[in-house]
Order: C-alpha cells, then sequence, then structure tokens
C-alpha cells in the first residue's frame, strides 16, 4: 500500500529523542510492603510479582515501536516507564534519554502520551476540543492556538467534521476512528517529539485501524518523531508500516528488531509460517520456542546512535541540561482561570443534566411547591406553624439534594484533570478556581427561579428584603450542596460509591439538622454532627428570616380567646435562636463552601501529584 507521505525539506533541523531501557526490571507489591521499605527500609515478604524482568531495548526518531506479546506479558506497563509516568525509583535497571538518565516531570512535558480510554467531553465539537487543548499547552496566544489547531486538522484528516460534536454513547456523535484520532490530536498540539500511544487501533474496524496507524507512519515520515506504541494483534497491512517490533513474553523481551529479523528467526528455529497467518500472529503462538532460543540466539538491534535519514537533518541534544530548566507552564494563573472557564460554559449550557434540566427542575419545583403550600404563610394557629416549618425543611431537603446530579460531570472531568495536569497543561488551582467561579452566576439564576415563585406563592414575610434574603440563602445552600458534591467527586472512585458515601451524609445532616430531634436532646457524643449539618445554619436562617426582627414582636403566631399565644420572637426564644445569627450563620455557610472547594483542590493535588 502506498503511503500518502512525503519526505520533507531537507535542512530543517529538528530534535531527536531515543529512549533506551538497560536491564530494567519492575515488580508489583503490597501497599504494606511499598510502606515498609519506604519508612522502615524494610524488604518486602513473600514473592515479589515482576511484571517486566531484564528487559533491555530502544525507540528511536524517525521509526514506529511496537511492543507486542499476549496479554499480561507487560505491554502497558513498559510503555508507561518509557513515557515516564512510572517513576523510576520504582523500578530497577536505567530508562536512557539520549544516553542520559529520565527526568520524568520533564519528559512528559516533551513528550505526549495517548491512553486506550478516550477522556474526550462529548459536548464539545472536534475543533473546539483541540483548540482549547492549544491554548492550554501554547504559549503563543490564540492566534497562534488556531493557526495550530488548523493544521492539525488537516493532517489529521478531521477537517470535514471540525464543526461536529464528539458525543457519547447513544448520543450521535463522530465515529470511533474520527475520536482516535481527535484523541491523538490532543497529544500533538503542542508538536511533540516523542508520542506514545497504547492501544491505538483497539476497538477499531480494520478500515479505521489502518487509516490511524497510516497517520501515524506519515508523522514519522514527514517529522522524524518518535513514535512508542502497544498492539495486540495488528493484520498484514498494519504491521508493514512498523520499523521496530519488541516482543514481551512474562515480562521478558524475546525479540527486540525488525518485522523481517522476526521471521528470520521463526525459520532459523524450524518454523514455517502459514500462507494467512501474519509473523506477529504466527510467533505469539509459537513464543515458548521462542523463549528457549533467545537464551543461546541473542537478536538485538538497538544503538545509540543517531540515524540521518530522508533528509532529516537531527540533533541530539544533552537531556540533562534540557531538564535543569526550572518547570513553567504556558499561561498565567488569570490565563488558565479564563481559558479552563470559557470551556466550562460550554460544557454546562450544552449538557441538559446541568442546565436545561437544573434551571428547568428550579423553576417547576418552585411553582409545585407554591400551590402546594399556597398562601399558608398568611394563616395562624399551631397546625399552620408547623406547616411552614416543614416547608423550610422540604425546601432544603430538596436543594441539596439536587446537586448529586453533577456527580457523574464533576467524576468524568476529574479523569481528564488528571491526564491534562500529568502533561503540565495547567495548575490544579486554576482548575478549582475557574469551576468556582463560573458556577456561582449558574447557581445563582437557579436560586432565583425556584426562590421567586415559592416564597410569594406560599406567603411568607411580605417585605422585599425579606425576599432577597430568602433568595440569598437559598443561593449559599446551593453553593454549599455543589462544594460539597466537587469534594467528594474528588475522593471516591466512581459513582455509585460517590451516590452512597453523599446521600448516606445528607440523610446524617437532615436527622442532626435540629428539625427532628433538638439540640439538647441530642447525645453528647454526636453533638458535633449537629455543627458540621448544612441543614442546621440555613434552617435557621429561614426561621429567622420569617420570625425575626421588629416584625417578630408584632406578629401573632396563635391566638388564644382572641388574646396572642404566641409572638414570632417569642417562637424564636423557644427554639434558642437570635436575630444575630442571621449572619452569623451565613458566615458559617460560606466558610463551609470554601472550606470543600479548599478540601477539594487538596485532594485533586494529591491525585494528580501521585500521577506525575
Amino acid at each position: 500500500m502506498e503511503l500518502p507521505v512525503k519526505a520533507p525539506a531537507s535542512g530543517g533541523q529538528k530534535t531527536s529523542y531515543t529512549i533506551e531501557t538497560k536491564k530494567l526490571s519492575y515488580k508489583l507489591c503490597s501497599k504494606f510492603d511499598e510502606f515498609n521499605w519506604i519508612c522502615c527500609g524494610e524488604t518486602p515478604r513473600g514473592v515479589p510479582k515482576f511484571i517486566l524482568r531484564d528487559v533491555s531495548c530502544a525507540a528511536r526518531p524517525g521509526e514506529i515501536t511496537a511492543i507486542a506479546g499476549p496479554s499480561g506479558a507487560g505491554k502497558t506497563t513498559l510503555l508507561e516507564i518509557l513515557a515516564g509516568k512510572i517513576s523510576s525509583c520504582k523500578v530497577s535497571g536505567q530508562v536512557l534519554v539520549n544516553s542520559q538518565p529520565m527526568k520524568e516531570k520533564h519528559f512528559r512535558r516533551i513528550s505526549g502520551y495517548v491512553t486506550q480510554d478516550d477522556s474526550l467531553f462529548p459536548s464539545l465539537t472536534v475543533k473546539e476540543t483541540l483548540l482549547y487543548s492549544a491554548l492550554l499547552r501554547l504559549p503563543g496566544g490564540k492566534k497562534e492556538a488556531a493557526n495550530r489547531v488548523r493544521r492539525l486538522l488537516k493532517e489529521l484528516g478531521l477537517e470535514h467534521i471540525a464543526d461536529s460534536r464528539i458525543g457519547e454513547g447513544s448520543n450521535w456523535g463522530i465515529s470511533g476512528g474520527e475520536r482516535r484520532r481527535v484523541s491523538i490530536g490532543v497529544d500533538l498540539v503542542h508538536d511533540p517529539a516523542v508520542v506514545f500511544i497504547d492501544e491505538p487501533t483497539s476497538g477499531l474496524d480494520s478500515a479505521s485501524a489502518l487509516h490511524v496507524s497510516t497517520l501515524l507512519k506519515s508523522m514519522v515520515v514527514n517529522q522524524g518523531k518518535t513514535i512508542v506504541l502497544t498492539i495486540h494483534q495488528p493484520g498484514f497491512r498494519i504491521l508493514e508500516l512498523f520499523d521496530r517490533l519488541i516482543l514481551l513474553s512474562n515480562g521478558y523481551v524475546v525479540h527486540d528488531g525488525s518485522l523481517h529479523s522476526l521471521e528470520e528467526r521463526l525459520k532459523f528455529s524450524g518454523h514455517r509460517i502459514p500462507l494467512h497467518v501474519n509473523v506477529l500472529e504466527f510467533s505469539i503462538d509459537a513464543i515458548e520456542s521462542l523463549e528457549m532460543q533467545n537464551s543461546v540466539f541473542i537478536t538485538n538491534e538497538c544503538s545509540h546512535e543517531t540515524r540521518n535519514e530522508g533528509g532529516h537533518t537531527m540533533r541530539t541534544p544533552n537531556f540533562n541540561n534540557h531538564q535543569e530548566k526550572p518547570l513553567c507552564y504556558p499561561n498565567s494563573i488569570l490565563g488558565e482561570v479564563l481559558i479552563l472557564g470559557q470551556r466550562f460554559c460550554s460544557n454546562i449550557f450544552r449538557t441538559k443534566q446541568l442546565f436545561a434540566t437544573r434551571v428547568v427542575q428550579a423553576l417547576v419545583a418552585g411553582l409545585i411547591l407554591g400551590t402546594i403550600y399556597l398562601n399558608v404563610g398568611k394563616k395562624t394557629g399551631q397546625v399552620a406553624l408547623q406547616t411552614r416549618i416543614g416547608f423550610f425543611a422540604f425546601s432544603l431537603t430538596f436543594l441539596l439534594s439536587s446537586t448529586t446530579e453533577g456527580l457523574p460531570i464533576f467524576l468524568q472531568e476529574r479523569r481528564i484533570l488528571t491526564r491534562e495536569t500529568s502533561r503540565g497543561a495547567y495548575r490544579v488551582s486554576s482548575y478549582v478556581l475557574s469551576n468556582t467561579l463560573i458556577f456561582l452566576p449558574f447557581l445563582l439564576m437557579v436560586a432565583l427561579l425556584y426562590s421567586t415563585p415559592v416564597y410569594w406563592l406560599v406567603g411568607l414575610r411580605r417585605a422585599i428584603d425579606g425576599f432577597l434574603y430568602f433568595s440569598l440563602v437559598v443561593w449559599m445552600v446551593i453553593l454549599m450542596s455543589n462544594s460539597f458534591v466537587a469534594c467528594f467527586s474528588a475522593l471516591v472512585p466512581n459513582f455509585i460509591m460517590g451516590t452512597s458515601v453523599i446521600s448516606g451524609l445528607m440523610g446524617s445532616f437532615f436527622l442532626f439538622s435540629g428539625y427532628f430531634i433538638s439540640k439538647n436532646k441530642i447525645p453528647s457524643y454526636w453533638i458535633f454532627m449537629h455543627y458540621l449539618s448544612l441543614f442546621k445554619y440555613p434552617f435557621e436562617c429561614f426561621l429567622i428570616n420569617e420570625y425575626g426582627g421588629e416584625q417578630g414582636n408584632m406578629r401573632c403566631l396563635e391566638y388564644d380567646k382572641g388574646e396572642c399565644k404566641l409572638y414570632g420572637s417569642g417562637f424564636l426564644r423557644q427554639r434558642g435562636l437570635k436575630d444575630s445569627r442571621k449572619w452569623s450563620n451565613l458566615a458559617v455557610m460560606l466558610g463551609f463552601i470554601i472550606g470543600y472547594r479548599v478540601l477539594c483542590f487538596v485532594i485533586l493535588w494529591f491525585r494528580c501529584s501521585r500521577r506525575r
């Protein structure tokens, strides 16, 4: 098959990178053994499970190096070590870049790593996905990013779907092969000299797999990149595109060289390859004989020389000196917040769960509750008083529980966050700050849509300051709930665990809020839950707003034989509430919002730092 590639013009100077491993071994140990080794210097007990053993191989510029082998051979582990995703301190042996020891943080910034699963925002278009990635990773501003995206769309063959949304699941979107090319493009926006790809053809049909593989070959020929990928069972035409093949079995390298040399080894071993079976597929079936032969017959084409090919003029920098430069981000914190904020806005307005559904839900809930509790605020008597208290309690239950629907969105963003921050695209603090700022006006709109109909229909205190304070409390409640969900979405491993934890804690907060059990009757060893409850403070604010102040001294709640038996101020005294708590409770709620956001930042920073 003739490739749609051409040789580059001579004279263009490019930086090339050769990645090597020497006697590399990697083993799994339990968390307990790892803790003992780090803290006490003790040797791990038991027999360790080796994933890789004495692996020596190389990936050179201008070549596609494919790592192959049966399942469990250690392909992805070797790829992650070569890409610097697994720290060199956790492996024995050497990982070298241009004959210098690899420094993972710097190397990850000049390379690209495409994971097997495509972590993309389904609501963004192909062009927007690449543009936001370029804005975050290129320092030249929007004009340079737009030019880079324009060239990349043409290079990846994605111009005809540039304005199509990525889509997900049953939602209409681009095809699997196109998604794979978009994922590759996200890691090519900063034009890395080295690209690592885990299973680039996984889940694709033969035509799409060949298209992706041909695209990678064109990058090697035209740009002299070093491309390393893992592959499972490629077809004939895809296999012919690979320059070097590393064949693994049980963590050992049984072949490191060209496809032709692998075929010669099989023939030398007495194997006869059937006509309709490709060399790699047959070699995996005959892997045991290759392992036996490997002890006496060694074919290793690795060399430390950098080759000139097809007009490329390569220069091999001292990688150690390159890495001594301090780490810096392409954009300032303000620039990162603005770019991420634009992306958040696009996602919110296009995600039905976060925008349309939430807006309609707030408005409809306000109207329905308003008609259920119609004019109850104007009535007097014990029953009317309990009904109003029940309305406040139910409103808080609705407001605090309705934000859990954003949990899957937060979990999806977390996967993308850890991937992007590991590449040095932006700071975790910028993500948390932009997320908070974007949700402020959106949740204010939701609060007003709920408060406006329900406040006047229920017939609460007829004063504009009372309505504004009620709306402010509702806004703070929604912000508290949003921050709470964001915090625990950073902590929990999956959606099921997140739903269980958040629902359980919300139920506990409601139980200890003082509505079911008064503060005086809560056992002393559970009293801390009363003060941690997200229900307690807004519930008290609603009561003080309705029955406190000067109007509380004149508002009669219960009559007995024509005389007022209970005033609003007296009701507050019965519950141990003071007018001064009207604003101090708001300060506590603000503290919860900031506290959960800070805790969210700490958890995300810890998660991301472990992947760096």
